[in-house]
């Protein structure tokens, strides 16, 4: 059997395991009388074995199969919860990533598991002595009588007693084995009602439901079929989404079709306003609709929900604390919000160096919070949010917060300031911790301090056409966000003239137009402004931007672009319309300006730069 057709499949889908093992082993460590967290991770365990069995992964299988052995005994509360059992577990997740890796790029021959393998069935071992101590009657391996399925009513006010209840009315009537979960579990608080049991008697299935309906507040009683695993729904028939996979390169092809496909629409319905006839826009109107029928499906396909790549952070943030000796809770929201593939394959490493820096620079040691009066365990927390037609990833710690005194002098000391800056706003703050190599740390450790953080992030989230806002309260926390587009692929944009250019403002980060007098204009801190809606906003003067030659028209055009709380507004030329544009990546020539987030053909086949509202604003 030629196996390398699946090599791919099988790296994927262990990649996917493996980092649900390492989140539940998170959950679990954070409550470990908790069930559930390690029902998943032995189901996943179970299917990353088998699959490596199937590839002929020998060593893998084996350490997954040991592995299982010891979550078998956790899950049937055989073997106690213990910190040795959660890092063990760790450890295994860690070798499994490695061997998995290793396996595909040369075999497995020369991984060498043997110490863990030895330290899983050591502890797995205690199964036994604990299963003699128990008192949970005979078990033996499910296949021998009737199969009976007990659900206790979610309302019955102790499950763990009716269960054990209806447990002794089956033994009533005849040999009673394979008890699952064990009885032991039943005393257990996060105990769910449901459990399995084969029967060996000559009582029918009426009588044998009968009985153990006897033991009162019981649900139901099902006699045959298949063992309730633990955590596993209580129905049998569960609806599933019918999926496929699909290799991004396909979707990437297709959009860029798609985006070509926009562009030519564009430029059709300019030639059909110029000679029409009623045949030609009929056709013309059809046309526009699949396009945006058939690149809104496109879009949909590559849409992703953000905890593909929030889920390796509990991990991390874990391992982080602990080397750090700091006590984290971390907390994470918003999983389900929807990114485009393209952007969530690039927010990974800004998010890395957020969490870094919230556990090193912002949360204290346990002792310092004690002494400012707060819990020793700090809180930090990861966020998506849709804010119209942008998805905001927020970064947010209790911890210390930033000191605006000490990097305000060193700002200035190290010449990043102006000496006669007095406040260090939320926007200086934030330029002046994005300048290459600036640092908070007072000592350089192999986490941080070498200034390389927050510049890869604000360097890495504007390439995305995004931005990034800062809050900051001594003593208080940290807060940190991320502004995205939902897809870099095709947006709609607002076409402005400058000279003789064109340039787009995403709709995205538009508030609204208008046109405005220079006499309407005033002046505050030094900077132009105009009053739109009892609000000053500053103006930025494009021409005078870009050192367009001539002077702006009497009336300005005004495109007012917000970004969070900041506004500015854009003084162009003429609004030309709005057109659905392709976003294409921009290598911007030396010297020119950095207001530029990317280009685009226009419908009329026309060049284009896309305005970087987060550099105007």
């Amino acid at each position: 059997m030629d196996r390398s057709q699946y090599v791919t499949l099988f790296l994927t889908e262990s990649r996917e395991h493996l980092g649900a093992c390492n989140q539940l082993l998170v959950d679990w460590e954070r409550d470990p009388r908790s069930l559930e967290p390690l029902t998943g991770i032995f189901r996943a365990v179970h299917s990353l074995k088998g699959m490596a069995a199937t590839m002929g992964y020998a060593r893998v299988a084996e350490l997954a199969h040991r592995a299982e052995n010891l979550l078998d005994a956790l899950r049937g509360g055989t073997v106690a919860p213990s910190a040795e059992a959660i890092d063990l577990l760790f450890r295994v997740v860690d070798a499994l990533e490695t061997g998995v890796e290793r396996a595909v790029a040369q075999g497995d021959a020369a991984l060498d598991f043997s110490e863990l393998v030895a330290a899983l069935d050591r502890l797995a071992a205690r199964r036994e002595e604990a299963a003699r101590r128990a008192d949970e009657g005979p078990v033996s391996a499910p296949g021998v009588g009737r199969l009976v399925r007990v659900t206790v009513s979610p309302q019955a006010a102790m499950k763990g007693a009716r269960a054990a209840l209806a447990l002794r009315r089956a033994e009533a009537l005849g040999r009673v084995t394979g008890v699952r979960p064990a009885v032991v579990v039943f005393e257990q608080e996060d105990f769910d009602g449901r459990f399995s049991f084969r029967l060996e008697s000559a009582a029918s299935d009426a009588e044998v439901v009968a009985a153990i309906r006897g033991a009162g507040d019981i649900e139901s009683v099902a006699v045959g079929g298949e063992p309730l695993e633990p955590g596993a729904p209580a129905t049998a028939a569960v609806e599933r989404a019918r999926h496929i996979r699909v290799d991004l390169r396909r979707l990437d092809a297709l959009m860029t079709r798609i985006g070509e496909l926009a562009v030519a629409k564009g430029r059709l319905g300019e030639l059909v306003a110029r000679q029409s006839t009623p045949e030609l826009e009929a056709v013309t109107i059809r046309i526009a609709r699949l396009v945006n029928e058939l690149q809104t499906e496109i879009m949909q396909a590559r849409m992703t929900p953000v905890w593909q790549v929030f889920d390796r952070f509990p991990r991390l943030v874990r391992d982080l604390a602990r080397q750090l000796g700091r006590q984290v809770s971390f907390r994470v929201e918003g999983e389900e919000i929807e990114l485009d593939r393209s952007v969530l394959d690039e927010i990974g490493d800004p998010i890395l160096h957020l969490l870094r820096n919230a556990v090193d620079h912002g949360i204290e040691s346990p002792e310092e919070r004690v002494r400012r009066g707060k819990p020793p365990e700090g809180r930090i927390v990861l966020a998506a949010l849709r804010d119209r037609s942008t998805v905001m990833i927020r970064v947010s710690d209790d911890g210390r917060g930033i000191d605006r005194g000490r990097l305000l002098a060193k700002g200035i000391r190290e010449g990043h300031l102006d000496p006669g800056t007095a406040v260090l706003t939320d926007d200086l703050l934030l330029k002046l911790l994005s300048r290459p190599g600036f640092s908070t740390a007072e000592r350089v450790t192999d986490v941080s301090g070498r200034g390389v953080g927050i510049d890869v992030v604000a360097s890495r989230v504007r390439a995305l056409g995004g931005a990034v806002e800062i809050q900051s309260e001594e003593g208080r926390g940290t807060t940190f966000t991320l502004r995205l587009p939902m897809t870099l692929a095709v947006v709609r944009a607002l076409l402005a003239r400058v000279g003789g250019e064109r340039y787009a403002v995403p709709l995205t980060h538009v508030a609204e137009t208008g046109e405005f007098r220079p006499a309407q204009a005033t002046a505050v801190g030094g900077r132009q402004a105009v009053m739109i809606r009892d609000r000053l906003v500053p103006t930025v003067h494009l021409r005078q931007l870009f050192q367009v030659p001539g002077e702006p028209p009497p009336v300005w055009p005004t495109i007012v672009v917000e970004l969070g709380e900041r506004r500015a507004a854009l003084v162009v030329d003429a609004l030309v319309g709005q057109q659905e544009i392709v976003v294409g990546s921009f290598e911007a020539p030396r010297g020119t300006p950095p207001y530029f987030s990317g280009a685009t053909i226009l419908g009329d086949g026309a060049p284009a730069l896309i305005l970087d509202a987060a550099a105007l604003v």
